[in-house]
């Protein structure tokens, strides 16, 4: 009889895992404490408007095309994902810019607007790539230990790493303008980071936008879970909505299988976590089990960012940009109050998704899902929301409407929810409203991360933005590939396996 594996949370990650396990032969069992599928990536319906809960940028479409194939199932088949050029906005106090993945209109933008720097972005790509090539095999193998540091693959990477130099200091060997550093350095967010702060080796991050694009799936990133969730059923294996987990059932420091919510105690040889890393380890382990992820330890560690949400059914339609991001006019100040002082700016940076534009299922005819965020502190942070969220809220709109074209946005309103900090944490499970998780300072990156074979329980593995290789769907989704690839070694199985990065277009 094949072995049973419990994943705890139908987020991308456990589904990622529950996926490639199930196509392994494995009786999969995923249990969801919501009445739906996603986590953070999950579908929000407000009356007749859809929106994503979170992420609304995919990337690396590849990946989840491998995904998909070693399961034995053609992406194409589960969703539609739409390529999106150009791919995003930029609204900085003094000019827009238009971002493409055509190498040579982007090259010809830049330098008309920012007087020669198109050389800098060419000398960008080129390098950057060779980067993502040399860290590729360290953020998609495991790191358990210091000796998989040693691997050969991975000392070739460790210079890559520039670990003395900030992501903006790396962009500053390309770009002279603050601006146009500002426009490759803003990804850091998905990380809930400064760019001050990140490890230069998140340049990455606006190369694999630059180099493979931006998709939109027809529906919203939210399709990536359902089309997931479905495979997981035509492989054999049950997702359990509306069953939350209790307590991880532990014996002699293994995990044994879970206590669900309902009183039943379920059984299993293996139990991979997908809930938010801090909140599980408070919340599902007994007190005094663990020693290296005490509360207090936790409480220490280094967290993103929060963000603050407004989602809006509007009665009309804006025929701008897909994804818009304006910056605060200055914005080092703005990321320094979120991340060191953790107060809100008084003039926030914001980013606004239009999908309508793209994806016509969204809203009604004439109406359109429009999904706004602003990052803010997180819960560490002295922030009375309860108080606060009103006034933050008009600062958003009043600051959109100003800086955009989106123009009286409140005549238009149907539909609307707000999600706080204290939202994420309270009704997510989101340890202090960090939506990005466990920060990615090189002291909480790949050993020094949270193991995916958890090193404090036996029979215990880590899928999500809280494991190696971190945040963000496309390394959520290699951390499913690492979980899986470790238990099948632990039984004498063959790996998935990894394939090379796709030839980029445009610059060799």
């Amino acid at each position: 009889m094949s072995e049973r594996m419990i994943v705890i949370g139908a987020g991308p990650g456990g589904l990622a895992a529950a996926m490639l396990l199930a196509s392994r032969g494995y009786k999969v069992d995923v249990y969801e404490k919501q009445p739906w599928v996603g986590g953070r990536n999950a579908k929000l319906r407000l009356g007749e408007f859809t929106f994503d809960t979170g992420p609304t940028f995919l990337s690396m479409l590849h990946l989840v095309e491998e995904l998909f194939e070693t399961t034995g199932r053609n992406l194409k088949d589960y969703m539609n994902a739409v390529e999106l050029n150009p791919m995003y906005e930029l609204i900085f106090e003094d000019e827009n810019l238009v971002m493409t993945r055509n190498n040579q209109e982007m090259k010809k933008q830049i330098n008309e607007k920012f007087e020669g720097d198109g050389e800098g972005y060419e000398r960008f790509m080129k390098e950057t790539g060779k980067k993502l090539e040399a860290l590729s095999p360290m953020l998609q193998s495991k790191m358990d230990n210091y000796f998989d540091m040693v691997h050969p693959k991975v000392l070739k990477a460790l210079p890559e790493l520039e670990i003395n130099k900030t992501l903006y200091d790396v962009l500053s060997r390309y770009f002279k303008d603050e601006r146009l550093k500002m426009a490759f350095a803003f990804q850091s967010k998905y990380l809930g980071m400064s760019p001050w702060e990140c490890p230069g080796a998140f340049s990455i991050l606006s190369y694999m936008e630059h180099a493979y694009g931006i998709y939109h799936p027809i529906g919203g990133v939210n399709q990536l879970s359902q089309a997931m969730a479905k495979v997981v059923e035509e492989l054999g294996g049950k997702i359990h909505t509306s069953t939350g987990v209790k307590k991880l059932w532990i014996e002699n420091r293994k995990v044994k299988g879970v206590d669900l919510e309902n009183g039943k105690r379920e059984k299993a040889d293996q139990v991979i976590i997908n809930g938010d890393f801090a909140h599980v380890m408070n919340n599902l382990v007994e007190p005094g089990i663990l020693k290296k992820y005490t509360p207090e330890k936790l409480a220490k560690k280094k967290y993103s960012c929060s963000t603050f949400m407004l989602y809006l059914g509007l009665d009309k339609k804006y025929d701008l940009s897909h994804h818009t991001i304006i910056f605060a006019k200055d914005y080092k100040k703005n990321v320094e109050e979120m991340t060191k002082s953790r107060i809100l700016s008084a003039d926030p940076s914001i980013y606004v998704q239009n999908a309508s534009v793209t994806d016509p299922t969204l809203a009604p005819e004439g109406k359109s899902a429009l999904y706004i965020l602003a990052p803010v502190p997180n819960n560490f942070s002295d922030i009375g929301w309860e108080n606060e969220q009103q006034a933050f809220r008009e600062l958003v709109l009043d600051t959109i409407e100003e800086k955009s074209e989106f123009k009286n946005l409140r005549d238009h309103i149907e539909v609307e929810k707000m999600l706080t900090p204290m939202g994420w944490q309270e009704d997510y499970s989101v340890y202090q409203g960090a939506t990005f998780n466990l920060g990615h300072q090189l002291t909480q990156m790949m050993v020094f991360r949270p193991h995916n074979k958890f090193e404090e329980l036996g029979n215990c593995w880590l899928v999500g933005g809280g494991t190696h290789p971190g945040s963000g769907l496309p390394t959520i989704l290699e951390s499913a590939r690492i979980t899986t690839n470790g238990i099948l070694e632990q039984h004498g199985k063959k790996g998935i396996p990894i394939l090379p990065l796709p030839a980029m277009e445009g610059f060799a």
